[in-house]
């Protein structure tokens, strides 16, 4: 009885002493659940803000915001394709930029046939350096060119080790994914800047938020258009340019994936994989909003959750998942 009465008696001037840093510890608890609140709020508000509110508000036509022309680097990528439908949807022509038109020719045609827009389909082998450039100048030139459009190539999505990868593909990719989407902002902007006012949307993948095996190209392009977005964004903003960084995470019929899913999960439509125009459509309304977003809010909260995922634990997961498959 009396090591009872002796251990209620420790216990209450233990807990006397120590009720100072209980109540700091409940406080700093206290503390940090709201300011996680706060944050969930406010991507809320920036959720309702980027994709709902556009859609829902009424607001001016892109030609009278923007400009009456568009230009399209990657035109044969399918989220090119319904990209450049959006906007000719909305009454833009098209300046489609390519190295093959067979993929691109009936796309225009039917473009010009069921929006009543023009539409140009300019044949540019950047492999001779800067001699592909003035095809294109000469198609701009006269033109209020209103949208650049860049979009990374597909094939990077394809699961393959650097060192297993062709010398001269790894440069081509380079070369298309880097080297030509900043070329093509350096033909378009001199433009924009005189009559300040323009945008330019470089289409990447949500691959380059996390590192992915087995897509090191991937998500080192894809990297470097989301940072060169946000550079642009910060040197011609206060010139009325308008500089997007799109960063879609899976679309169906389509390789664009940044996750260590196999290619035929890349093909299944659903919510979170949708089809090429309902992503467009979508991420068409967020122009003029936001400077980066992935494009599309099923990606948005796909996106919250993977950034509270610490690295570590991702790129754990990721090759957990490779050596099981």
């Amino acid at each position: 009885m009396a090591a009872v009465d002796s251990f209620q008696f420790l216990y209450r001037e233990i807990s006397r002493s120590c009720s100072f840093y209980f109540e700091t510890l409940a406080l700093v608890g206290a503390l940090y659940t709201a300011s996680r609140a706060v944050i969930l709020l406010r991507d809320c508000c920036t959720l309702v803000r980027v994709h709902f509110l556009p859609r829902m508000i009424p607001s001016k036509r892109l030609t009278q915001r923007f400009g009456d022309w568009a230009v399209i680097y990657g035109a044969s990528e399918p989220v090119a394709k319904a990209y450049a439908e959006e906007l000719a949807r909305h009454g833009v022509s098209i300046i489609f930029i390519t190295q093959d038109h067979t993929s691109v020719r009936d796309t225009a045609a039917a473009l010009s046939q069921s929006y009543g827009v023009e539409t140009v389909v300019i044949l540019a082998d950047f492999s001779l350096d800067h001699a592909a450039s003035k095809p294109i100048k000469e198609a701009m030139r006269g033109k209020d060119i209103g949208f650049l459009v860049n979009c990374v190539d597909e094939s990077l999505a394809s699961p393959q080790s650097l060192i297993e990868m062709p010398e001269q593909s790894l440069l081509d990719l380079v070369n298309k994914n880097v080297a030509v989407a900043t070329l093509m902002a350096r033909l378009v902007l001199p433009g924009m800047v005189e009559r300040s006012r323009g945008a330019v949307v470089n289409i990447s993948s949500g691959a380059c938020c996390r590192p992915l095996p087995g897509r090191v190209t991937l998500s080192a392009a894809t990297g470097y258009l989301d940072h060169f977005s946000r550079a642009l964004h910060l040197e011609y903003s206060g010139k009325g340019i308008f500089v997007q960084s799109l960063i879609p995470l899976q679309i169906a019929s389509s390789g664009r994936q940044p996750s260590s899913s196999s290619s035929t999960a890349s093909q299944r439509q659903g919510w979170f994989a949708p089809k090429p125009d309902v992503y467009a459509r979508h991420a068409i309304s967020t122009l003029g909003v936001s400077h980066r977003t992935t494009g599309y809010w099923p990606h948005t909260l796909q996106y919250g959750l993977m950034r509270c995922v610490p690295e570590w634990i991702w790129v754990l997961g990721s090759r957990v998942f490779i050596s099981l498959s």
